[in-house]
């Protein structure tokens, strides 16, 4: 592909918002008000055990219910039937337990050290699980907002009495460590319900310090519509893919045979799969990609052995 420079030009986009808070600080109504603020269908992934049909009396939404183990194949695939299905704003809730909860990736991770593995080996084949979720975020045609849990911690402060009183403070996200590189906006809520932002790349919340109303997704959707048009997705037959079809033409069936029979050769195809369908999602959605930048930090982080910290997050 031939590199070309071009001016830089504000498009149109679609939201990437993670919501950061602790249990109690009102993640969901808050996602739920934001997308009603924006507009159009509705749709909440909830892994909270029913906790977003308590809120149904506050708008018009529809939920995809997920239980364990809460996988990222499970994940994706929830993602992918809301897009099927044209839904405008999906809500992920909470992205938390795709990483700690009962077979997340930091459950995968031990259970393959129980069979003999090491850390980096057990990363090397739960990264690119990782990095393919991350992928059917950014890449998604509708709006996302994903909540994530914080772990805990209490400090004392002195009151209006005088008196020393215990209060909440959050700490950091339960995932990943380096995710919030992946998106335009996070927001911190605290336990009064109150969020500010700790990443804004709109710009609109700077200094900004309130309740998640209708009115603020309304503010974001205006931003996010402003600008010009994106450019035409890509032909389908667009250097990836004709790059795939002739590897794939090239393989004869000797080199087939003998790859079929490596004592790996399930989970090899497993790995190649999907890095193919992530790579082919990407390229199909690769007009709104020119409004995200992932981050040089998290991209330096993947040379390391990012379990350091990463843990304590569980």
């Amino acid at each position: 592909m031939a590199i070309q420079i071009r001016k830089a030009e504000r498009r149109k986009a679609r939201l990437r918002l993670a919501l950061m808070g602790p249990t109690g600080s009102g993640k969901t109504m808050s996602a739920l008000r934001l997308g009603f603020g924006i507009g159009g269908k509705v749709g909440v992934i909830d892994t909270e055990n029913g906790s977003a049909d308590l809120y149904a009396d506050a708008g018009d939404y529809d939920v995809i219910t997920l239980e364990k183990p809460y996988t990222v194949a499970s994940y994706r695939e929830a993602i992918q039937a809301f897009e099927d299905a044209k839904y405008d704003v999906i809500i992920i809730d909470s992205l938390s337990h795709a990483w700690a909860g009962s077979g997340g990736l930091l459950d995968k991770k031990r259970q393959a050290e129980k069979r003999g593995a090491n850390s980096f080996t057990a990363w090397g084949d739960l990264t690119p699980e990782q990095n393919a979720l991350v992928e059917s975020m950014l890449t998604s045609p509708a709006h996302i907002i994903a909540t994530c849990r914080v772990k805990m911690e209490y400090v004392l402060e002195t009151n209006e009495k005088g008196k020393q009183v215990p209060r909440k403070v959050g700490l950091q996200p339960v995932q990943r460590d380096g995710l919030e590189y992946e998106f335009t906006l996070v927001m911190d809520i605290d336990e009064d319900h109150k969020a500010s932002a700790s990443k804004d790349r709109t710009r609109l919340f700077n200094g900004w310090y309130d309740q998640i109303t209708e009115r603020t997704g309304t503010k974001l959707r205006e931003w996010l519509e402003s600008g010009a048009e994106a450019p035409p997705a890509p032909n389908p037959d667009d250097e990836l893919v004709v790059r795939i079809k002739s590897a794939l033409a090239k393989a004869d069936q000797a080199s087939f045979d003998k790859i079929i029979g490596h004592p790996d050769a399930l989970r090899l195809a497993d790995r190649i799969a999907d890095d193919v369908n992530a790579a082919v999602h990407r390229l199909a959605q690769s007009k709104m990609m020119d409004d995200f930048d992932r981050g040089e930090a998290l991209r330096k982080q993947e040379d390391n052995d990012w379990t350091t910290g990463s843990e304590e997050a569980a």
